[in-house]
């Protein structure tokens, strides 16, 4: 009885004074401080990190910046009392719904279980990328926006609440810096969900973080523009996140063709809007853009292996992405039908999403909460099939021009959320010589630090901080993997089988200088595959940091 007394007394709690200061603070909550980042190995072990940029003084005045002097939301400070209270009187009326089936279809069940059953433990903390690297920072600990949630909850909505936190000295007011602290902090967490697979009974932080982002974007008009306004409202008005619209799309498959025949000696013609093809290919349309090498390399794969398949220039059917996954289950639903839609008006049988961890989890199995009757359509992982058609002989492979240090980046919403560990390490056992494991990896691999959208904020000195705490950890792990050639002189290639994430690396590694003081540079998947096909006259990987 006295041991089980002592452990509930050494359970984490965020005290009074914190709580209060959360709400009642007037400076910014947190300061972080580079001297206490985690530290890095060699040769980054005398890297200096510069302070986070500050806001200039226009936006300081206009935007919400107090919990850590960032902004990755853009929250407008309202202009008078009066907006303030209506806008706090929505929040209460938005976290009313999150415990309604009615209103929170999707995740209603496990995000009561998660607000009504944390015993403070604190193991989620050890197991967090960002509250580590930031140097143990303690509004990042993963449990501390719940935590604030459930302050809130008892006061505001349990019958009693006011009079109860009254008895216990916990009293503190709900006002809108609290609602707007609460915004910003729930775009500290990349939703990589790791917390909750450490939890020993399961309780999910980042869930718990994502309905805070819906509510604040579903009652409140609260949501950062890469993920709204120019991510979901430009997707469903003009087919892809990028503005890309269907007569675009079709001329950049056309350059692509080209580049295909001028760099590589391949003729291939990428099929678009084949009606009643095996597959639909879904990218990401970043690859188009940024990384025109990857739709290449599928090109030339599917077309050795002799695959049906094809791409579509429709509105809606060309772009992967769903960045309502996100923040917004009503954005999610509209992108989603959208796609499934336009499969089905091809006449395919079956959806295949390439690489994007995001678009394999918005699409596969939260997809299944809203697909039904008419709606449904097989929908599969990329990486089986390319698995298969590695191995089942019909295309030959030398490994030896895959003959340089290799590591694998496990995509969040791709190894964690879904269980895909082996197809890809199977292919890379077999096709790179040396191949090296991240440690640790598969399910327990960190997130690259640009997950739930953090990969596409470019915004005020948001970007920085990705850089410098949340891609941190991802950099120290692909530094220890590579830690015996380490010299610029032997090329590394950090094999990330994901759009978010590759601009995550893209990003990093150019802040660290990565590819100059050690010769790393980043990719995908397929791209090592043509690599190493014994027909491919040219090497198809560039040796640059794009």
């Amino acid at each position: 009885m006295s041991n089980n007394k002592n452990m509930r007394e050494t359970r984490y709690s965020p005290g009074i004074n914190s709580i209060k200061e959360f709400a009642e603070a007037d400076e910014r909550l947190a300061a972080l401080d580079p001297e206490k980042y985690l530290k890095l190995p060699y040769p980054y072990d005398d890297w200096v990190d510069p302070p986070i940029k500050e806001l200039t003084d226009e936006q300081k005045n206009r935007l919400e910046h107090s919990l850590d002097g960032l902004s990755a939301v853009s929250i407008p400070k309202p202009e008078t009392s009066k907006d303030k209270e209506e806008l706090v009187a929505k929040f209460l009326a938005g976290l009313k719904k999150l415990f309604s089936k009615e209103n929170n279809w999707t995740f209603v069940q496990p995000f009561t279980l998660s607000m009504e059953n944390c015993m403070k433990c604190q193991t989620c903390s050890d197991e967090c990328p960002i509250y580590i690297s930031s140097g143990k920072e303690e509004i990042y600990r993963p449990m501390f926006r719940g935590e604030i949630l459930r302050r809130i909850i008892d006061k505001y909505l349990k019958p009693g609440g006011k009079f109860f936190q009254k008895l216990t000295g916990s009293e503190f007011e709900l006002n809108w810096e609290t609602v707007a602290r609460l915004a910003e902090l729930s775009y500290r967490c990349t939703l990589c969900r790791r917390c909750a697979q450490a939890c020993p009974i399961g309780i999910d932080n980042a869930l718990i973080t994502r309905e805070i982002r819906v509510l604040f974007s579903e009652e409140l008009g609260i949501a950062p523009a890469e993920l709204h306004s120019a991510g979901t409202v430009k997707q469903l008005k003009t087919g892809s996140s990028t503005g890309t619209n269907p007569t675009a799309m079709r001329d950049i498959v056309e350059f692509i063709e080209e580049d295909l025949k001028d760099l590589y000696d391949v003729d291939i013609k990428l099929p678009v809007d084949k009606e009643g093809a095996e597959i639909l290919l879904l990218h990401n349309f970043g690859e188009y853009l940024s990384w025109p090498e990857n739709i290449m390399a599928f090109a030339i794969i599917f077309e050795k292996a002799g695959i049906n398949w094809t791409l579509s220039s429709e509105m809606g059917a060309y772009d992967s992405v769903n960045y309502g996954l996100f923040y917004d289950d009503v954005q999610f639903a509209r992108v989603a039908l959208d796609h499934v839609a336009k499969a089905k008006k091809l006449g395919v049988k079956k959806l295949v999403v390439s690489e994007c961890g995001h678009a394999h989890k918005s699409l596969i199995p939260i997809a299944d909460r809203i697909l039904v009757d008419d709606n449904i359509i097989f929908r599969e992982s990329v990486f089986p099939l390319l698995e298969e058609i590695v191995f089942n002989g019909k295309i030959k492979f030398n490994p030896k021009k895959n003959d340089f240090p290799v590591t694998l980046h496990d995509p969040c919403n791709i190894v964690r959320a879904m269980g895909i560990v082996e197809p890809q390490r199977r292919i890379l056992r077999k096709l790179c010589p040396q191949f090296i494991e991240m440690e640790p990896h598969g399910v327990n691999n960190y997130c690259c630090g640009g997950g739930s959208g953090f990969a596409i904020f470019q915004g005020k000195n948001f970007p920085e901080w990705r850089n410098k705490i949340s891609f941190r950890m991802k950099f120290k792990q692909t530094l220890e993997a590579f830690k015996d050639n380490i010299d610029p002189s032997i090329k590394k290639y950090v094999c990330a089988p994901c759009s978010n994430c590759k601009g995550a690396f893209r990003d990093g590694l150019t802040y660290y200088n990565a590819f100059e003081k050690c010769g790393i540079i980043y990719g995908g998947l397929v791209e090592l595959i043509v690599n190493a096909m014994e027909d491919m006259e040219k090497p198809f990987i560039q040796w640059e940091l794009k």
